[in-house]
């Protein structure tokens, strides 16, 4: 741990990660540990009615924990790895658990970063029939650029979970379109312009806040 930056009498907020969070003053620093005093009793929060979950591919060059930190600053609510059938990146059984640590790592360090009273989850690595099967329990939401139905216009829930699934750099395999389209999800289009994996989730969870004016909701 380090707190070099942290100085006496600086306020800073406690996390649990689990809703709950606490005011606090700093009264004591060293290299590797501070000390504080509560100036509060602290608040705790109940997760939000409409919970949001990314289903981010496996993409190369990094560009799928860039799409996963941006997602949590935003405010999802979870996440899921999903190996794509064009994804290049693969995440072999034998270090399937880091790579997914891996993540949460970065799940953990942007809602630091945000200040967020919820650290989303990140689930093990999915496979395209096991997203699928997401949709017996949540509305699935698919980013498809060739898709009719806009993410604008979408119905969505009043409350529940929504997923929304982002392809690779390759796009979604027509295939797994398939199977995901025959389990209930719906293919939707963000915009006009094809996005990098890296920038389109995170940019349908804006247009998905938005629409539920979820912006000044604490997440």
């Amino acid at each position: 741990m380090k707190v070099a930056r942290l100085q006496v009498g600086e306020q800073i907020t406690l996390l649990n990660g689990a809703g709950y969070s606490v005011p606090c003053e700093v009264t004591d620093t060293d290299k590797r540990s501070f000390t504080v005093r509560a100036r509060d009793v602290g608040e705790s929060i109940a997760p939000p009615a409409l919970q949001l979950t990314l289903v981010q591919a496996l993409a190369k060059g990094g560009r799928d924990e860039q799409a996963v930190q941006a997602a949590v600053e935003l405010g999802v609510d979870g996440i899921i790895p999903w190996q794509a059938k064009r994804s290049i990146v693969k995440w072999v059984p034998a270090k399937a658990a880091k790579q997914q640590e891996r993540w949460q790592t970065i799940a953990r360090e942007a809602t630091k970063q945000s200040i967020r009273r919820w650290q989303p989850p990140v689930a093990a690595l999915h496979s395209t029939n096991e997203v699928a099967a997401l949709a017996a329990d949540m509305r699935v939401l698919v980013l498809d650029p060739t898709a009719t139905e806009s993410l604008a216009t979408v119905s969505l829930p009043a409350s529940g979970h929504v997923a929304l699934v982002v392809g690779p750099e390759g796009g979604i395999a027509s295939e797994e379109l398939d199977a995901l389209a025959s389990a209930g999800a719906i293919r939707v289009r963000l915009g006009n312009s094809i996005m990098r994996t890296s920038t389109a989730g995170p940019a349908a969870i804006a247009t998905l806040l938005t629409r539920q004016d979820s912006w000044d909701t604490d997440r």
